[in-house]
């Protein structure tokens, strides 16, 4: 029974390689959205988006999901545009959304055209994130919004943003929250960039003055924005820890090893070095085999842990630290003499470890992911 299974597998693989050898030309090729639009049409992006939506619309396949990632990142080929709207966005319209938000906002997010921020964390509402107080007031047929959000990536190149607002301010704190859609290029938006470590300024403090938005820009029903948003969290947790980000990590710090020299010697000779690569090592095999256990069930069409998310983003931000500081041990010295702002050669190690911290914080605190493990997978009891 398992040979024609394989079989099908291997057939599926050539047929990537041989669209990738005809369509991809590497390095030499500026124009990805030229290809994307091929490979939507080869039924290779976007696969769970209908095709009135600008998707490919193939059937669930992990497995073919998978084919295609390894098979499109050995060539460094593009795959779907990067951000909050494709990758958070646009899964929870199809989820969640009205026809006629899918239909104006998913096309030209999948292009890229537009960019969203997410508005979530406020200061005093990060990893519980059910204490927002921005509120949205509904005046006619707009949503008055007042309040601040904080950390909110990409926001400064964005010109839209889901929201997560307050709308029932007696209601319990789980409750009374609704998600909106907001245009950001109006009055009463104001993004202010938060200066980073590494010298960047990926995140944004936002402030809302009586900011706008149509009625019907609300996402699910009024006060029920909380669970519309759990749909948007479990896309961002898979997204963060996926195990392919875990595998390039560790093949970089392996080359960084074979190519540097530690104590007139490579550091890949380095007994210690050695013993943290092998741990490393490990750690990326059960990350990795984690997320072929999580395919496999979604292939025969069963559900797996319901902390499976928080274990993949849990595990995923810790090997990041991990290899950051392992690079730090390998450079040595040198490391020190790196500016952060570079993003090639040694420099990249620094602003990975610096960023890898971050990680732990974005999409829920690793504490947070722990509680959520311990309580929904293990069933112990909430502190």
């Amino acid at each position: 029974m398992l040979a024609p299974v394989a079989s099908e597998q291997e057939t599926f693989r050539k047929e990537v390689k041989a669209f990738l050898k005809e369509n991809w030309l590497g390095a030499a090729d500026r124009d990805a959205s030229a290809f994307r639009k091929k490979a939507v049409a080869a039924g290779y992006v976007y696969r769970s988006i209908p095709k009135i939506y600008g998707g490919s619309e193939q059937a669930a396949d992990p497995v073919k999901a998978h084919i295609i990632r390894e098979e499109f990142d050995k060539v460094r080929a593009p795959r779907e545009v990067g951000g909050n709207g494709p990758g958070l966005l646009a899964p929870t319209l199809l989820a969640c959304g009205e026809d006629w938000q899918k239909e104006m906002f998913i096309p030209k997010t999948l292009t890229g055209e537009y960019r969203w921020a997410q508005g979530y964390s406020e200061p005093g509402a990060g990893s519980d994130l059910a204490n927002i107080r921005t509120s949205a007031v509904l005046e006619g047929d707009e949503w008055v919004i007042n309040g601040q959000k904080v950390w909110t990536s990409d926001a400064h190149n964005s010109i839209f943003m889901f929201i997560l607002v307050r709308t029932e301010p007696d209601a319990p704190k789980h409750q009374g929250i609704s998600y909106l859609l907001l245009d950001m290029r109006q009055p009463g938006v104001t993004v202010r960039p938060l200066k980073q470590i590494t010298g960047e300024a990926h995140f944004n403090e936002i402030f809302l003055d009586n900011a706008r938005t149509p009625k019907n820009w609300i996402v699910g029903e009024r006060g029920k924005g909380w669970i519309v948003s759990r749909t948007t969290l479990v896309h961002e947790r898979n997204t963060v820890g996926a195990s392919m980000g875990s595998d390039h990590l560790f093949n970089q710090v392996l080359k960084l090893a074979r190519t540097t020299e530690l104590n007139g010697r490579p550091a890949i000779e380095d007994p210690l070095i050695r013993d943290e690569l092998g741990r490393i090592y490990a750690r990326v095999s059960a990350h990795r085999a984690a997320g072929q256990h999580a395919q496999n069930l979604a292939g025969a069409g069963r559900e797996g842990s319901p902390a499976a998310g928080g274990f993949t983003k849990l595990y995923g931000s810790a090997i990041s630290e991990s290899i950051g500081l392992l690079a730090q041990r390998i450079m040595a010295d040198h490391a020190m003499a790196q500016p952060v702002e570079n993003h090639a050669g040694p420099g990249r190690w620094v602003r990975q470890y610096l960023n890898s911290i971050a990680a732990q914080l974005g999409g829920g605190t690793s504490n947070m992911q722990r509680n959520q493990i311990a309580e929904r997978a293990l069933g112990l009891p909430r502190d």
